[in-house]
């Protein structure tokens, strides 16, 4: 069974940074696609990046050149760090997996987030003065 832990977020003022943490665990192929979304408060669930096995990595519009999506080499864990915070990036973030990936187009996103069946428990990120 896929499994994802989330760690890493906290409080932080503007301008600040956080890096999220999501250990996997349980995939049987050695192709995945790790995704980071977010949720805050009446709000729908929003992708935020995405990572394939091979490092390729994609970006929605809000965090791109603030935000980076990276995987330690070694294991299934992928990492999202978080620079210059602003308080919209105060949600819920969460990690979750593909269930069935076979290479190609691994993006956070409206449309792609029915792939992603495995889900964390999320991590809180608050950004405020």
């Amino acid at each position: 069974q896929v499994r994802l832990v989330e760690s890493g977020g906290g409080s932080v003022q503007p301008g600040g940074s956080l890096r999220l943490s999501c250990e996997v665990s349980g995939y049987t192929s050695n192709k995945w696609c790790i995704g980071w979304f977010r949720q805050s408060p009446g709000k729908g669930r929003q992708g935020v990046a995405a990572i394939d096995d091979g490092g390729s990595a994609t970006y929605a519009d809000p965090v791109k050149g603030r935000f980076a999506i990276s995987k330690d080499s070694t294991k299934v864990t992928v990492y999202l760090t978080m620079n210059n915070l602003k308080p919209e990036d105060t949600a819920m973030y969460y990690c979750a997996g593909v269930a069935f990936y076979a290479g190609g187009y691994c993006y956070a996103g409206p449309r792609t987030l029915p792939d992603f069946l495995y889900w964390g428990q999320g991590t809180q990120v608050t950004v405020s003065s």
